[in-house]
């Protein structure tokens, strides 16, 4: 999971260690059931942590929820980051971006079922994949590469494109989720203003092993 710079002595390392505990129990509690109806309590103990230990972190549910969910969303930004690192296309990168979501929906269900229960409300985040996505789409309207649109309008549809992606993947199980994802990517690709045969193949280029 993200970190910061490594606390710098014991007591700072137990601190840290805690309040990553307690992020750590809100994630799964929000990846079970996307709710934040649990108690204080009912968090502390999943976190194996003392009752009062969460007021020396966080000053309410909400904080520690919304903490969570940047916790996560920076998780899923890093990821990318790793394996989309060699990619320079951005239309490549955002093909690459709905595809590996898919794909982690099975390597990291945890993750991606916290991004489907409160992926919306953080969908123009300075944390996590916003801030990427931005940054590609800003360097394909300056290359050419995208049709100049307003690059925050642009980040909702696929913000949106992407939240409805996930919702299919897991209620719909059964459904091949490389191809809906590629089929999706290349729609995305068109709407962006890349030429329908070069989506269809830029959406099916090879993908790096999530590992």
């Amino acid at each position: 999971m993200p970190t910061s710079a490594p606390p710098s002595n014991r007591f700072e390392r137990r601190r840290a260690e805690t309040r990553q505990a307690l992020v750590r129990a809100a994630r799964q509690i929000l990846a079970e059931t996307g709710e934040t109806s649990a108690s204080i309590q009912a968090i502390a103990e999943r976190a194996d942590v003392g009752f009062g230990s969460f007021y020396n972190h966080f000053e309410s549910k909400a904080e520690l929820f919304d903490a969570a969910v940047v916790d996560a969303l920076e998780e899923f930004g890093q990821a990318f980051d790793e394996r989309l690192r060699d990619v320079d296309d951005p239309a490549e990168l955002v093909a690459g971006g709905f595809r590996l979501s898919v794909r982690m929906a099975d390597s990291h269900p945890e993750l991606m079922q916290v991004l489907r229960h409160r992926g919306l409300g953080h969908l123009h985040s300075p944390r996590g994949l916003a801030p990427r996505a931005l940054r590609d789409l800003d360097r394909g309207i300056t290359s050419g590469r995208f049709s100049p649109v307003d690059p925050t309008v642009a980040l909702a549809a696929l913000g949106g494109s992407l939240l409805c992606l996930l919702e299919l993947r897991f209620a719909r199980p059964e459904l091949d989720g490389d191809e809906a994802a590629a089929n999706l990517a290349e729609m995305v690709l068109r709407m962006l203003g890349v030429p329908p045969d070069e989506a269809r193949e830029v959406a099916r280029r090879p993908l790096p092993d999530l590992g």
